[in-house]
């Protein structure tokens, strides 16, 4: 088997990934030219649509967000050796616990209150759900990646039950909760910036973008600047060399994948809280799996992470305009674009490797020789 080829940290973390992703763009134009349309319009359209007007931006943005919480999810996990493909179902555990604190405690409280409470049980409750996997791998070896996706399952079914059985709206044939209380409402990210006198439209970006960013902050801390960061990356690095020197791995286990549950369970604030004031059925609708994609783009790095999940927004609400646009361009050309795009940077990462280690190489003699001469 094959090494992989070691790049400096600026290339493996910056030049790489960007190289991996306009090979996707070139097999993706590809793509788009055999079926009959013209690549160099679809991007232009697709980057108008996302950047091109104040509404495209604030639903880039609003998307972006939501991928930047499961992206952290799976950095985290994957920082401690664990690869959480259960975002999804943390995610859902999260917006129940957003809700059943909206609709009980928000007839009680002021939105002063009430909103960090709401935030602070959606990640308990994401926390509490990829616990028990975190739990099953550290102490009965169940590996975590087929403990995930069966809790993925499960926290789906437990959902559809509570809203059709317990939390429905009563008289209503919706399956959905009665809607939150006006206190339980996150403000939108058009009302914030009317109070500083900018005209913005009204869309679903409010104020969890600016948690996202948080989010993204607080994780480069942890695992970068904190012994216990340390300490968790050591074990995802090699086990037993952390436990030969005094760190616990089961401890790390559990550690990285609560902290993991409860970033995938914030998804809830950005959708429930944030736009749709009330739970529902599918909320989630699959950011749990874009997010894993996010982070391999991102490299497991926040401020990569950052980069790829406003990518993949841009995918998202470009491919909505595109689709508008151009007649016979469906969503299913945006779907293969995204899956390009998890090609290149997930199983194919290294595919450029090689060359540019050797541009690497070719470069640094002659540095050295001007050095030397200079």
């Amino acid at each position: 088997m094959s090494q992989p080829v070691e790049l400096p940290r600026w290339m493996d973390v910056a030049l790489l990934p960007l190289v991996n992703l306009a090979m996707a763009l070139l097999v993706c134009a590809i793509v788009v030219a055999v079926v009959g349309l013209d690549p160099l319009q679809v991007i232009t359209l697709l980057a108008k649509g996302a950047f091109g007007s104040k509404a495209g931006i604030s639903y880039t943005l609003y998307y972006a967000t939501t991928f930047v919480f499961t992206g952290l999810a799976v950095a985290v996990a994957f920082h401690g050796g664990l690869f959480n493909i259960g975002g999804e179902g943390q995610a859902m555990l999260g917006g129940l616990g957003c809700a059943l604190v909206a609709l009980y405690a928000g007839p009680h409280l002021g939105t002063a209150l009430l909103l960090p409470l709401m935030v602070a049980a959606a990640m308990a409750a994401g926390a509490a759900w990829a616990a028990v996997p975190g739990a099953l791998q550290a102490w009965r070896g169940s590996h975590v990646v087929i403990t995930t996706i069966m809790f993925n399952f499960i926290a789906s079914a437990l959902l559809a039950y509570l809203l059709v059985n317990v939390l429905k709206a009563p008289g209503s044939m919706t399956v959905e909760t009665a809607p939150f209380p006006e206190v339980a409402h996150l403000p939108g990210m058009h009302q914030l910036l009317a109070a500083v006198g900018v005209e913005w439209p009204r869309t679903p970006l409010n104020l969890s973008v600016l948690l996202a960013v948080l989010a993204a902050v607080a994780v480069y801390l942890f695992l970068w600047r904190s012994r216990a960061g340390y300490e968790l990356r050591a074990v995802g690095f090699s086990p037993d060399a952390a436990h030969y020197g005094g760190i616990r791995p089961k401890g790390q286990v559990m550690l990285a994948m609560v902290i993991s549950g409860a970033l995938a369970g914030l998804l809830g604030i950005n959708e429930l809280a944030g736009v749709q004031h009330r739970l529902l059925l599918d909320f989630v609708v699959g950011a749990g799996f874009t997010g894993i994609a996010v982070s391999l783009i991102g490299r497991n790095h926040p401020v990569g992470i950052v980069l790829a999940a406003l990518l993949f927004g841009a995918l998202f609400q470009g491919g909505a305009e595109l689709a508008f646009e151009i007649p016979g361009f469906s969503r299913d050309m945006v779907t293969t674009l995204q899956g390009l795009i998890v090609l290149f940077s997930g199983a194919m990462a290294q595919v450029a490797a090689p060359a540019l280690a050797k541009v690497h190489g070719w470069l640094q003699p002659r540095k050295t020789t001007e050095a030397a001469h200079g």
